[in-house]
């Protein structure tokens, strides 16, 4: 188990401002209308696509969950949340265990080890990259023998200065670095796509999907890999624990 970083690790998941600041930038972001996006994507893609590396009888850990529209959609047995900022705390009421702690204390939060570690747009909040592979270090303890991390990252080849409109975003990552850190901690890749899903709802695609009525557009995309090569600006990676 990885000794504490005391000063960086209190804001290793988001901004290091005062209590729920962090949750109150990321909500900001987002309007009414592309939250609701944002929903619909999100069920779509957990049902084409990320469910096919979960089992329901997995044990599954969300760490820097937000608002939850992965964690509440995916199954599995048992779904924990993790974030260091309070609001994960309502996920409880949807039958959601919650973590409300630095990512880089995961391991000595969990009573057991679990099948799967998921992020999402997780990695570029983290103050730097000592803290990112320290986080891969928890991960790689948390996880069975043979355990999968399961990573969707903007990459910053493919999204270029338009990664830094965000106040919060401390690090950048292209798919080699994403890779390079998570063998050097332990990990070995199982699928790499280095382009895959639009940098956000805000996007072209996003801004197609208005509700239940164009969900067909995000399952369409997801049957046209060559799409992703064209509007794709986030990597997805799939690795074991070896």
């Amino acid at each position: 188990m990885s000794k504490p970083v005391q000063e960086e690790k209190q804001s290793d998941d988001r901004l290091s401002h005062g209590p729920g600041k962090e949750y109150e930038i990321y909500a900001r972001r987002f309007s009414e209308n592309e939250d609701r996006t944002r929903e619909v994507t999100w069920k779509i893609l957990i049902a084409d696509f990320f469910q096919q590396y979960i089992s329901p009888r997995d044990i599954i850990v969300d760490l820097g969950a937000g608002d939850g529209k992965f964690i509440t959609n995916v199954e599995a047995k048992r779904r924990i949340a993790v974030d260091v900022s309070a609001h994960v705390l309502h996920l409880q009421q949807q039958g959601i265990e919650v973590l409300n702690i630095p990512a880089t204390s995961l391991t000595q939060h969990l009573d057991t080890l679990v099948d799967v570690v998921f992020m999402s747009n997780f990695l570029e909040h983290l103050p730097n990259k000592r803290v990112l592979l320290e986080v891969f270090e928890e991960c790689h303890q948390a996880l069975k023998p043979g355990g999968r991390v399961l990573i969707l990252q903007p990459n910053i080849r493919y999204v270029g200065s338009a990664y830094w409109d965000f106040i919060d975003h401390h690090i950048a990552l292209t798919e080699y670095s994403l890779v390079e850190a998570l063998e050097i901690s332990g990990f070995a890749i199982e699928r790499l796509i280095p382009r895959f899903l639009p940098y956000t709802s805000k996007s072209r695609l996003g801004s197609l999907v208005k509700g239940k009525s164009s969900s067909w557009i995000v399952r369409f995309y997801l049957k046209l890999p060559i799409l992703w090569r064209i509007i794709g600006q986030q990597t997805f990676v799939a690795a074991r624990a070896i």
